[in-house]
């Protein structure tokens, strides 16, 4: 008989380590390991042998170790994304290069933290991940910013246009979903969430976009190119 005290339990965050070196990997584990509601479900030290566990464990928080001269592996991380669509990425990295941090955010990551930060600042930024937040430090966030200005004002004639840089990449997801004709609790299933949460989205992509319902978001979406029309 399943127990109804079990059902109350919150699931511990998962998480799967991919570092190359082995001491760092076991650090890495064991520290993670040891906090309150985190549960490592694998690590590995390469991109192969990832592959197969983050589709297996379909983990929370993918933990993406990498150094200077290792930063090109980054190309593979819109595919590992790909393998587990609520997974969020937290890069580690050994450089403090602004462009290969705009290159790591562009790619997918969630977060970006330096390898020199104290130990309780990666348990922070996994904790800020899991609960849907961003984990950037102070100078690459104030690049960021700088960048968005630069665009916002590139835009600011073309007030659609602006709509469609409000989008974050999750409500991009779920209009892409709309667009090929799934109902809620499809979308719901395919990217792993909540009917609730999908329904939040909607809203939210309604308010952004200035549209009133379903039918209207089609139209606006189609137009322009944000999904495509099924045949």
């Amino acid at each position: 008989m399943r127990s109804e005290v079990s059902d109350a339990v919150p699931a511990a965050t998962r998480i799967v380590v991919i570092e190359e070196q082995e001491i760092s990997r076991a650090g890495l584990c064991l520290l993670l390991s040891q906090q309150e509601g985190f549960h490592v479900a694998g690590s590995t030290a390469t991109w192969a042998d990832a592959v197969g566990m983050i589709q297996r464990e379909q983990p929370d928080i993918i933990l993406l170790s990498i150094s200077q001269e290792t930063g090109t592996n980054l190309e593979f991380l819109p595919e590992l994304l790909a393998l587990s669509v609520s997974s969020k990425v937290l890069v580690l990295s050994d450089s403090d290069d602004q462009e290969l941090f705009r290159k790591t955010v562009k790619l997918g990551a969630a977060g970006v933290l330096s390898k020199n930060k104290p130990a309780a600042m990666l348990v922070k930024a996994v904790e800020c991940l899991n609960a849907g937040e961003a984990w950037l430090d102070r100078s690459n966030t104030a690049m960021l910013l700088r960048e968005l200005s630069r665009k916002t004002l590139a835009v600011k004639l073309d007030p659609e246009q602006m709509k469609i840089a409000s989008l974050t990449e999750r409500e991009r997801e779920v209009i892409k979903l709309v667009g090929k004709g799934f109902k809620n609790r499809q979308i719901a299933e395919k990217l792993f969430i909540s009917d609730i949460t999908v329904h939040h989205h909607l809203t939210s992509i309604y308010s952004k976009l200035e549209v009133t319902d379903r039918m209207e978001l089609l139209i606006f979406s189609y137009r322009k190119g944000l999904a495509e029309i099924p045949f």
